[in-house]
């Protein structure tokens, strides 16, 4: 009988052990969480904007809101490049503001291209031509399919590659 009543002690401090284990486990796990910065932008340069409507996409922060178009931005070096999107009849129209600087100087004469990925796998690739009144490279990407679009700019500046990536729903 005394081996019995043991053994019956030994499960329920067993279960509650363990119960307290998972808890602590699980509050661990949300503190990091918490504490952890959304992206990293060495890993994954992808930002959300208000008008990219992505929940997917990750936040990136920027020294320099004030002069953020309020689209999705990434940092690279001394580059800022920001990216706005807006659906349109005939597809989808693609701003990237390339600037350098604190000031966030336009750079004008690159080299721009987007390789978009559609939700079906397949990529197309854009060039983006410089808009100098409005001091940003565009494209209408033509497609109209719904999905999420992953999208890797890359930027040639007299032969310095800039790539952002980032992200826009359909």
């Amino acid at each position: 009988m005394l081996r019995v009543h043991h053994l019956k002690s030994f499960k329920s401090s067993s279960i509650v052990l363990v119960s307290i284990g998972l808890l602590f486990l699980g509050a661990c796990s949300k503190g990091d969480e918490a504490s952890a910065p959304n992206s990293s932008p060495a890993a994954s340069p992808v930002a959300s904007a208000p008008n990219a409507s992505s929940p997917a996409a990750a936040t990136a922060k920027t020294d320099h809101p004030k002069q953020s178009k309020g689209g999705q931005v990434v940092e690279s070096g001394p580059y800022h490049l920001e990216l706005l999107t807006q659906k349109e009849d005939t597809g989808t129209h693609l701003d990237l503001y390339l600037q350098k600087g604190d000031n966030h100087e336009p750079i004008p004469g690159a080299k721009v291209t987007a390789q978009v990925q559609l939700p079906n796998g397949k990529q197309q690739t854009l060039e983006l031509k410089y808009d100098a009144d409005g001091k940003h490279y565009a494209v209408v990407f033509p497609v109209k399919d719904p999905g999420q679009y992953p999208v890797k700019v890359t930027a040639d500046i007299n032969g310095e590659k800039v790539d952002g990536r980032f992200t826009f729903d359909r």
